[in-house]
């Protein structure tokens, strides 16, 4: 038996384990004893790491960091006799963390329910369902003996999803030698040659006491993380009637088609709006529950002048454009395509209001020509900026050797001899080293629901990908045109 029909053997083990894997509701939460990303993020990196002791291979854990699953590296002679050990290393990083799961799901997003012949649940397509296929991928050929002259190591990253600069993979990196070579299953196929800059800034205003009499905002909330568009968004005034408020709200619903409502809470007025979730790279898919209530708020006559201010500015300059042209910023190239500007969180109460934005830039730009078109237009409307996080572009051209052997691997499995290589706004971990890509899991044609609600994988592709990925093993692992079999 080959090592792709050994994948068509494992097919019920590849769903058993994603379905557990699921099951982790792995969002990143604080910092506990000596799990500094949370319990269950914790949780879901030991069962990873678990299932890399039960198969056979070499395991390491850094300090809860981040760490390895790990086979190959040795040539053998026709007795079994060892030859060479390879210090060469292709790396596959993966992550266990998830965005929130956020509402509206039609099956439980941690319960992992198959449903004609999907696995539905938070995870499936970023990262888990990815990191179960290239785990199978590397048990089908060690299963039949098949040992890469190149180290194999699967490096399972645990705070890929926020905005904290991956201080996983740094601590990991700190300790264990950077791949020299590799891919991250964490986007579309085919392959991914270009990846967007990825900037995280918070926009502040500061609101100072109203002067006069009348309808006051008390706070404003919305979003689950930067790099998801906000599903939800909430405002709560305090005023003497509203009876006003509720007509406009009537209206606004009536004319725009907009999921708000209202509802008393003592004294107060709560607002509350509803979108539809995206990945924060192409918000474009969603629909901004912030934009929605900012929109409203702006034409009900808050009596702040601060808050007058800022609704103004966000109007005029933010709203729904998705490109940051009007914010001042806009920007394009050949190689990746405009710059993505989305607004993924807000905060506020009666001292200050914070928007959280993530931002993608084309990969011949850099940060600066960003912060440079914004911040003359912040400062007349009196913003302070926040940088939270940068990961600069990667790009490597189409016909680089790594891309061309994954390009023929899955031109070979797919049949698909039209798709070329892409650019994408997405940040993986291809950002991590010096000689990565992203390479699928995610087939052209297919919907993208990363960070959607009822995100959900194929089980068909799962097991097409598995084959992909053992293919790419294969052949990027090869000394000397031959991948040794152990007999």
């Amino acid at each position: 038996m080959g090592y792709l029909e050994r994948i068509d053997e494992l097919r019920q083990s590849m769903i058993e384990d994603l379905t557990a894997l699921i099951r982790f509701p792995s969002v990143v939460g604080p910092a506990q004893d000596l799990m500094p990303f949370g319990r269950d993020v914790q949780e879901c990196f030991e069962y990873m790491l678990s299932l890399g002791e039960r198969e056979g291979f070499s395991v390491c854990n850094v300090d809860n960091f981040g760490g390895h699953i790990e086979f190959g590296g040795v040539t053998r002679d026709e007795n079994g006799e060892i030859l060479s050990v390879s210090d060469e290393v292709l790396g596959i990083l993966v992550h266990l963390d998830v965005v929130p799961a956020g509402g509206g799901w039609d099956h439980p997003p941690f319960e992992a329910q198959i449903v004609d012949g999907k696995i539905y649940g938070r995870g499936t397509t970023d990262d888990k369902g990815p990191a179960i296929a290239a785990f199978y991928a590397m048990k089908a050929l060690k299963d039949e003996g098949i040992i890469p002259a190149k180290k194999v190591r699967l490096i399972l990253g645990l705070d890929e999803e926020v905005g904290t600069g991956w201080q996983g993979m740094e601590a990991y990196f700190r300790k264990v030698k950077k791949p020299d070579f590799g891919f991250t299953p964490d986007a579309e196929f085919p392959a991914i040659h270009a990846e967007k800059g990825i900037l995280i800034f918070e926009l502040v205003k500061k609101i100072g006491k109203s002067t006069g009499k009348g309808l006051e905002l008390r706070s404003l909330s919305g979003g689950e993380a930067a790099n998801m568009v906000a599903d939800h968004a909430r405002a709560v005034l305090r005023g003497e009637s509203y009876e006003a408020v509720k007509e406009a709200l009537h209206a606004f619903r009536e004319r725009t088609g907009y999921g708000i409502r209202t509802k008393g809470i003592g004294k107060s007025l709560e607002i509350t709006t509803h979108g539809v979730s995206s990945h924060g790279a192409r918000p474009e898919k969603g629909l901004n529950a912030i934009s929605i209530l900012l929109a409203f708020l702006s034409e009900i006559g808050l009596t702040n002048e601060d808050v007058k201010d800022f609704l103004s500015f966000y109007q005029e300059h933010i709203g729904f454009d998705l490109s940051g042209e009007r914010a001042g910023c806009a920007m394009c190239d050949a190689v990746s395509g405009p710059l993505v500007f989305n607004v993924g969180q807000i905060e506020g109460d009666d001292e200050a209001i914070k928007l959280t934005v993530n931002v993608r830039y084309p990969v011949t730009m850099d940060d600066e020509a960003v912060y440079s078109g914004l911040i003359p237009l912040l400062d007349r409307y009196g913003f302070g900026v926040v940088k939270l996080s940068h990961q600069k572009p990667i790009y490597i051209p189409k016909d680089d050797p790594l891309i061309a052997t994954l390009m023929g691997v899955y031109r070979k499995h797919t049949g698909d001899m039209t798709s070329e290589p892409l650019a994408i706004g997405g940040g993986t971990y291809a950002r991590a080293m010096e000689k990565a890509v992203a390479f699928g899991m995610t087939f052209p044609g297919k919907e993208e629901l990363a960070h959607q609600k009822n995100e959900y994988v194929e089980i068909h592709d799962l097991i097409l990908a598995a084959k992909i990925y053992a293919d790419a093993i294969f052949e990027l692992t090869k000394e000397q045109g031959e991948t040794i079999i152990n007999t």
